[in-house]
């Protein structure tokens, strides 16, 4: 596989922040490239990415994808400069337009012009970063500034943008330096990535300057039938329960009625109906689910997409500790 390994951790997997950075010591010795944690309404990321930034000596270190709304623009380049010097330059940091549930029931903002709101943390980081300082007149935010006190940075971090939507994307490519979208099919990716080129072009750039790592769930087992269980009941959930966005994209990729047989499950709450409604070829589109030698495959044709610099792995729910450690060697013989 030409494409780079990344692994896709979740802080609620573990009982203290100590164990993401035991997960990065172990995906290190496997040969992954680089280790991703979200963060929504669970712990703050920069402890346990700092703890693994320690701990590790060349694995990449990112979070996917933090909210424009959680934080102001100029604590974001403080936290993406600071993590950039725990990490010894090992650093990506991500961004995405978030949700309206998290936007609102967790951060209390409205969630009003996302796209835009986005593009002008992202300037504004770009100011601290190139300028020492965030001073900035836009739609959203106008900043009279002030001198960030360690000066301009000759080694930022480079921001990377997860999105789904056409002008999403776009907004990704121009103003981005690398894109880390979720649930497509191999069709999809191939489609966005052309609103991805678009607005590369748009930033006076090539898509090769981005780096592409599109997250992808699954597991990898000798019990075949089980993984594919445990990894339809997560697909069907985020498509039915994790608000309108990937359900759209997923509709908008060919599979409405599947998404929408998924929704009238999780109106009634009915969790094993969703994954009922989630069909072997839909799933097999989404997510990879079977035996190491069928992971592989999965894994190496997506990887082979054109475009595509880097696969980031997560894991699904119901994993058991030696699932999790099955699919990352099955994973890492690949690299």
């Amino acid at each position: 596989m030409n494409a780079e390994l990344d692994l896709l951790v979740r802080l609620g997997d573990y009982d203290r922040p100590q164990g993401v950075a035991e997960r990065a010591v172990q995906a290190e010795e496997l040969g992954f490239d680089r280790i991703t944690v979200g963060e929504t309404t669970g712990w703050n990321i920069v402890p346990p990415l700092t703890l693994a930034a320690d701990r590790t000596d060349e694995l990449g270190i990112s979070n996917d994808v933090i909210s424009p709304y959680g934080r102001t623009p100029s604590m974001l380049a403080q936290t993406a400069l600071t993590m950039q010097a725990a990490a010894d330059g090992r650093f990506r940091f991500g961004i995405g337009p978030s949700s309206p549930a998290i936007t609102e029931r967790w951060h209390g903002q409205e969630f009003d012009r996302p796209l835009r709101r986005t593009r002008e943390v992202i300037e504004i980081m770009r100011n601290v970063y190139e300028e020492g300082n965030p001073a900035y007149e836009g739609d959203i935010f106008e900043i009279a500034g002030l001198g960030y006190e360690r000066g301009p940075s000759e080694n930022p971090p480079p921001i990377d943008v997860g999105t789904l939507g056409p002008k999403a994307t776009e907004m990704a490519g121009r103003f981005g330096d690398g894109w880390a979208p979720q649930m497509f099919t191999k069709d999809g990716l191939r489609d966005r990535l052309e609103d991805l080129e678009r607005g590369a072009e748009l930033g006076g750039k090539d898509l090769s300057d981005l780096r592409v790592a599109p997250i992808v769930r699954g597991i990898a087992s000798e019990d075949r039938e089980a993984a594919r269980e445990k990894a339809r009941g997560t697909i069907a959930f985020m498509l039915g329960a994790y608000g309108p966005y990937y359900g759209n994209s997923v509709a908008e990729q060919g599979y409405p009625d599947v998404v929408d047989e998924i929704r009238a499950a999780w109106d009634d709450r009915d969790t094993d109906a969703m994954a009922a409604a989630l069909p072997d070829e839909v799933l097999d589109e989404l997510a990879f689910a079977g035996t190491p030698d069928e992971v592989r495959e999965w894994l190496a044709e997506y990887a082979a997409i054109e475009g595509v610099d880097a696969v980031r792995v997560g894991f699904v729910d119901g994993m058991s500790e030696d699932d999790k450690r099955t699919t990352m060697e099955a994973v890492a013989d690949l690299v």
